[in-house]
């Protein structure tokens, strides 16, 4: 049994505290904050998409505020963090490694990732083109021409999916990046001091990703932890429940939850605070669709009431909200989400449309609040005029665009 209950507001301010999204930063992001925060999260996923930001970026952003973006390519570079596949191709801190060597050892069991027929049918030239990799450097996937058209596995060429094969087998790793784009090279050359010896079991492997998970998430319902690392879904919330019964992690209740939660040993001070009520989260800010607090659309509905798709692959006809909407995150709630695009040589951060959800009372605070995360946003583009279109309740897009154009000495 536990003796800590949270209330429902205490268990999300929990996760917001977890994931550094209670409060906005206290001082003016510095490099080492970027690494910092992708260990605190374990994982950072990586998306293309951007008509903002890049995901991966705008991440960063709702928890550190402006930073410049070169920040994350130099620390891939320095070997700081590597790419792999983790919740999805995600960057990691570097000492992460070993966490997930045995998935590179054993790519068959990676699914769509590593296309076991196509790299057994190519073999001889996968080998010759690691062997070119060898003798003239790192290369790219836009070093090799194109020959004929290209068909399924999102239209690649033969030398992208060896590539990409190669890569989740562990042969290749990312050295850097150039405009986003994947430079390849030796393991051996990018993580020099890996060896297979240092491998750790697979049992402690799975139970150190579980516990991660649970740290990272703040506070978790068993079900919940194994989309994080996209573990087993029958097996690890056995794993959780065991972890918890020899004190490695500890139940909590959670008013309103027919089930147990779980924290890890670290954060039991901030489960305490919660409990006390002592946790106030003040932040406003933009989330992209693959932040961790939203990324696993169940848990975001069961946690915070808030249902979300992203609609980017649904024919436009039939999308609700826009192409990319940004949950927005006020005060320990998902109050909303909006449809932007920054328009970066005309200098305009464009609001397409702005949806608050269900039972929202617009007051001047929300306003004012969310009109800063947009000034912010927007300014950290380098498209500091905001267009809002429209919005509903109808009325707001003319307030909210009007509080976005105000300057308030007041902002640091």
């Amino acid at each position: 049994m536990t003796d800590l209950r949270l209330s429902e507001d205490g268990a999300r301010a929990m996760v917001l505290a977890a994931q550094g999204l209670d409060r906005r930063p206290r001082r003016k992001a510095r490099k080492a904050d970027v690494l910092e925060t992708i260990r605190r999260m374990e994982v950072l996923q990586i998306d293309t998409i951007n008509v903002v930001a890049r995901s991966p970026y705008l991440v960063l952003w709702s928890r550190l505020g402006a930073y410049p973006l070169k920040w994350l390519e130099e620390l891939l570079a320095e070997g700081a963090l590597f790419e792999y596949w983790a919740h999805e191709a995600c960057f990691l801190p570097i000492e992460s490694y070993p966490l997930f060597r045995h998935r590179m050892l054993d790519p068959s069991g990676m699914g769509w990732k590593y296309r076991a027929a196509f790299m057994d049918k190519h073999r001889d030239e996968a080998a010759r083109l690691l062997a070119h990799v060898r003798e003239n450097g790192p290369v790219r996937s836009v070093d090799f021409e194109r020959e004929g058209k290209g068909g399924g596995w999102w239209e690649w060429k033969p030398e992208k999916r060896m590539l990409e094969g190669l890569f989740t087998a562990g042969e290749l790793m990312i050295a850097r990046r150039e405009r986003f784009q994947r430079v390849y090279d030796l393991r051996e050359r990018v993580h020099p001091s890996w060896s297979d010896s240092d491998l750790p079991p697979a049992d402690e492997v799975r139970r150190t990703l579980v516990l991660k998970s649970v740290r990272a998430l703040g506070i978790a319902k068993a079900k919940w932890v194994a989309d994080y690392f996209r573990m087993p879904k029958k097996d690890t919330p056995v794993l959780v429940r065991a972890l918890a019964e020899e004190g490695a992690l500890h139940p909590v209740e959670v008013e309103g939850w027919k089930e147990p939660a779980y924290v890890h040993p670290d954060h039991l001070p901030l489960a305490a605070s919660a409990a006390a009520g002592g946790l106030k989260p003040s932040h406003t800010t933009l989330l992209s669709p693959f932040d961790p607090v939203v990324w696993d659309r169940q848990r975001g509905s069961e946690l915070f009431g808030f249902d979300y798709r992203l609609e980017c692959y649904t024919p436009g006809p039939k999308r609700v909200y826009g192409y990319f909407t940004l949950p927005i995150l006020r005060r320990g709630r998902l109050i909303g989400r909006l449809d932007p695009k920054a328009h970066r040589k005309e200098g305009v951060f464009e609001v397409k449309a702005l949806y608050l959800e269900p039972g929202v009372r617009v007051t001047g605070a929300l306003i004012d609040d969310v009109a800063r995360a947009l000034r912010e946003c927007a300014a950290w583009h380098g498209t500091p005029e905001i267009v809002v279109r429209r919005s509903d309740p109808p009325a707001l897009a003319a307030r909210l665009q009007a509080a976005a154009a105000r300057t308030t000495s007041t902002e640091g």
